[in-house]
C-alpha cells in the first residue's frame, strides 16, 4: 500500500509567504513536518510548490540585494530618539546616517562585475599566469 500523499494545495501560499521571509528548504520541511527529501520531491512533482518557491525566494533575494546595494553606497533614514524629560517621554525626530561600507561595495562588484573585480585575473590564455610569466621574463632579462 502506498504512503498517503502529504502535499496539500494550500501549502503553495504558505511556502511563498515563508520564503519571502527568508525560509530555507529545511525550514519548510520543519514547518510542514516532512523530510528534506519530501521537499525536494515536491519540487519535481508539484508545479505550484516550485512556482511558490521561485516567487518567494526571488522576492527575498531582491530585498537582500537592495539592502546590500544601499549599504555599499551608504544611506540615511528617519529615526526617533526617545529621551526622559523630567519623567515624561520626549520623542525627537532625527536622521541616522550609515556611511558607505567598503566590504559591501567590494562584494557587490565582485559578483556583478567579476571580469573586472575578481581577485585572480585570468591571462590571455585563460590560465591566470600572465603576471607571473611576465615577471619571470623580466627576471630572465635582468639576469641574462
Amino acid at each position: 500500500m502506498a504512503r498517503p500523499k502529504t502535499w496539500k494545495p494550500e501549502y503553495a501560499n504558505i511556502t511563498k509567504g515563508a520564503c519571502k521571509l527568508g525560509a530555507t528548504d529545511q525550514d519548510l520541511a520543519d514547518m510542514f513536518k516532512v523530510s528534506l527529501r519530501t521537499i525536494n520531491n515536491w519540487k519535481t512533482t508539484e508545479a505550484a510548490f516550485m512556482a511558490a518557491l521561485k516567487v518567494g525566494k526571488t522576492n527575498a533575494d531582491d530585498r537582500v540585494e537592495r539592502s546590500l546595494y544601499q549599504r555599499a553606497l551608504g544611506y540615511t533614514h528617519d529615526e526617533d530618539k526617545i529621551f526622559n524629560a523630567y519623567g515624561e517621554p520626549l520623542i525627537v525626530p532625527t536622521k541616522k546616517h550609515y556611511p558607505p561600507d567598503t566590504t559591501a561595495a567590494i562584494f557587490w562588484l565582485k559578483n556583478r562585475r567579476p571580469d573586472q573585480w575578481r581577485e585572480k585575473q585570468e591571462g590571455a590564455d585563460g590560465t591566470g599566469n600572465e603576471v607571473s610569466e611576465a615577471l619571470i621574463a623580466i627576471a630572465g632579462k635582468l639576469n641574462g
